[in-house]
């Protein structure tokens, strides 16, 4: 039973309740829903992102990044600050900030926006963040 509000466009074709619950699920899945040749409903898989879509969404990554380990190097400078022994030791430190360096240039980088090319995560950094 449909919606008393729905209107069915001119031209509609009828599909059965199965083929309905087929489509209503791949759209649950992402999937788009079009007319095919016939003009029959169908569902396809959506049209990749644009490469600015892609370029956005790996800025919001990498500003994450930068900004999950803010706290870490302010930690850093305060306890250096106070004279008491850092968490981190030298060569962390240096580690961390040319791993912060690689992510804010990172979109100059020739290999930018794919995911594969995103600066590595130090393998150390996970047990610091908090």
């Amino acid at each position: 039973m449909g919606s008393p509000d729905c209107t069915i466009p001119e031209g509609a074709k009828e599909i059965t309740d199965e083929q309905h619950a087929e489509l209503v699920s791949a759209q649950n899945n992402g999937r788009l829903i079009v007319p095919d040749a016939d003009g029959y409903p169908i569902a396809i898989d959506p049209p990749p992102p644009s490469e600015e879509e892609l370029a956005a969404a790996e800025r919001v990554w990498r500003d994450q990044r930068l900004s999950e380990t803010d706290g870490v190097v302010t930690r850093h400078r305060d306890e250096l600050e106070e004279g008491v022994e850092p968490t981190l030791t030298a060569a962390q430190y240096t580690e961390l900030q040319a791993y912060r360096r690689a992510l804010r240039n990172w979109p100059e980088a020739g290999e930018f926006p794919l995911i594969e090319h995103r600066p590595p995560t130090l393998l150390w950094l996970a047990g610091q963040l908090q």
